[in-house]
């Protein structure tokens, strides 16, 4: 059976499924958790494709290659046109592909080789959206004990929307990566996906008092609340007082959920 590159292709997209949802958490980094399944069963589907479309493609080369031993030995009764016919008949091989069309398992190799990162830094800067309530009011109260582990939605919605300033005189716990604007403010930041990282929208939340690590790396802030304004107004944003910032390894599910 000879290989064809359009079931390499499919059979390679189909690894490359399998190695981020079945043998590794990596499709965090793309969709939500509760679509593990769905990426397990495309990958197998696309495996079996590509498999069944070598294995049709194998039978149809045996069928083309018997064909033409017959046509041959016909010619071979006719031996002054010998020549013509076979360099005629091995002109008109359609079972063949043209070698180029291997470049387009590159892209698939590569996937099932290195894996695309987690949106970073870049997506943040350029995708900042609120996320918290349909207008200002009072939030429930804190939960008791400082500092307050709150993920970075949970602080933006009472920074911005929170007219109890229920955050007041506590200290609070947030875990993002760095992201840094040209003049020097840094956040950390994380994103927000409903469905898969396709439709991941930023959180940020300035961090001030604090020297900013890299871009890209992960860390943890404990701080306090900063309020800039008036909730529901523009002037309201998330800004914490660092007291400590922490490097952290990137967590397995970068994102935030709806």
């Amino acid at each position: 059976m000879r290989l064809r590159p359009q079931g390499v292709l499919l059979i390679l997209c189909g690894a490359a499924l399998l190695r981020i949802a079945l043998f590794s958490e990596l499709y965090l980094r793309y969709v939500k958790e509760g679509l593990r399944p769905y990426l397990v069963i495309s990958g197998v589907a696309l495996i079996a494709l590509g498999l069944v479309g070598m294995i049709s493609r194998g039978k149809e080369e045996h069928e083309y290659e018997q064909e033409h031993e017959y046509e041959a030995h016909d010619e071979d009764a006719h031996e002054a046109h010998a020549g013509h016919g076979q360099d005629t008949h091995a002109g008109h091989d359609h079972t063949r592909n043209p070698r180029i069309a291997w470049l387009l398992t590159a892209p698939a190799l590569a996937l099932l080789l290195f894996p695309p990162p987690a949106l970073g830094s870049y997506s943040a800067g350029r995708e900042e959206a609120r996320v918290a309530a349909q207008g200002t009011g009072t939030f429930p109260e804190l939960p008791a004990g400082d500092p307050v582990d709150l993920t970075l939605g949970a602080f933006a919605s009472r920074a911005e929307w929170d007219t109890g300033a229920s955050m007041k005189d506590r200290t609070v716990r947030l875990t993002g990566f760095v992201t840094r604007d040209d003049d020097g403010t840094w956040y950390i930041a994380r994103l927000l996906v409903t469905c898969c990282a396709a439709d991941a929208q930023a959180l940020k939340v300035q961090i001030r008092d604090a020297d900013a690590p890299p871009a890209d790396a992960w860390v943890t802030v404990t701080g306090t609340w900063h309020p800039t304004g008036k909730p529901g107004s523009a002037a309201a944003r998330p800004v914490l007082d660092a007291a400590s910032v922490k490097r952290v390894p990137a967590p397995s599910d970068p994102y935030e959920k709806r």
